[in-house]
C-alpha cells in the first residue's frame, strides 16, 4: 500500500531528498514540498505547507544531518519544528503521521556511539544520542518519550530511527514501520511541542 510522505530536511541535504524521490523505487505518494514558496511570511509558508502537504500525508520522514539539531548556534529550525509540529497534531482537517527519521551518513559517528552494560540492570545497551545536540525536540522527545526503565525499547518509542544505508536498501520497510505508530498505544503518549 503506498503512503502519502512528506519529507522535512534542510536545504543542504536537498541532494538526500532528491535521491529518495528519483532513484529509490519507494511504494509512496510524495506529498513534500519541491519548491520553495514565494513568501517571506512565516506562518504563511507554514499554513500552506500544512494545508497542501501535510494534511493527507500519513508519513513524515525526518532527514538528520548536520544542520538538524535544536541546539545548533546560528540555524533557524522554525520550519523543521513546525513541520515536526503538524506532522504530530491530530485534530480537525489533519492526523497524525508517523515520524521517520533517517540519519544521514555524516551524523552516524555523532548519533550511534556504541554500547556499554547498564548499571541499572546489568545488561548490555547500544547509545544512541537522540537529544538537542543532534536534531530538534519534536523528534528527541517522541523518540525517547519519557519512562521509567532504564533503556527504551521499540515498544517504548513513537518515532522511527534508521541509517541511510539501512532506509535505501529496504525503504518501504521504514516507511511501513512508522506508519504502524499511528496506531500503536505509543501514540498516545506523544508530545507535539515538548519543551
Amino acid at each position: 500500500m503506498a503512503h502519502k510522505c512528506f519529507i522535512s530536511f534542510k536545504t543542504e541535504d536537498m541532494p538526500y531528498k532528491r535521491y529518495i524521490h528519483d532513484r529509490l523505487k519507494i511504494d509512496m505518494i510524495d506529498k513534500s514540498l519541491h519548491d520553495p514558496i514565494d513568501s517571506d511570511n512565516e506562518d504563511y509558508i507554514m499554513r500552506r505547507i500544512r494545508e497542501d502537504y501535510l494534511s493527507d500525508s500519513t508519513v513524515t520522514i525526518f532527514l538528520i544531518g548536520e544542520k538538524s539539531a535544536e541546539n545548533l548556534v546560528g540555524e533557524n529550525q522554525n520550519f523543521l519544528k513546525r513541520e515536526l509540529q503538524a506532522s504530530l497534531y491530530h485534530g480537525e482537517g489533519n492526523t497524525k503521521n508517523g515520524i521517520l527519521g533517517i540519519v544521514l551518513p555524516d551524523m552516524y559517528e555523532k548519533i550511534y556511539t556504541g554500547s556499554g552494560i547498564c548499571k541499572t540492570c546489568g545488561n548490555s545497551h547500544t547509545y544512541v544520542n537522540i537529544n538537542h545536540n543532534t536534531v530538534i525536540s519534536e523528534f528527541a522527545y517522541n523518540y525517547y518519550i519519557p519512562n521509567d526503565k532504564c533503556a527504551w525499547s521499540e515498544e517504548d518509542k513513537y518515532c522511527v530511527l534508521v541509517k541511510w544505508d539501512d532506509f535505501c536498501s529496504a525503504p518501504d520497510t521504514y516507511i511501513d514501520k512508522a506508519f504502524e505508530k499511528r496506531t500503536h498505544p505509543i501514540s498516545t503518549k506523544t508530545k507535539v511541542r515538548p519543551s
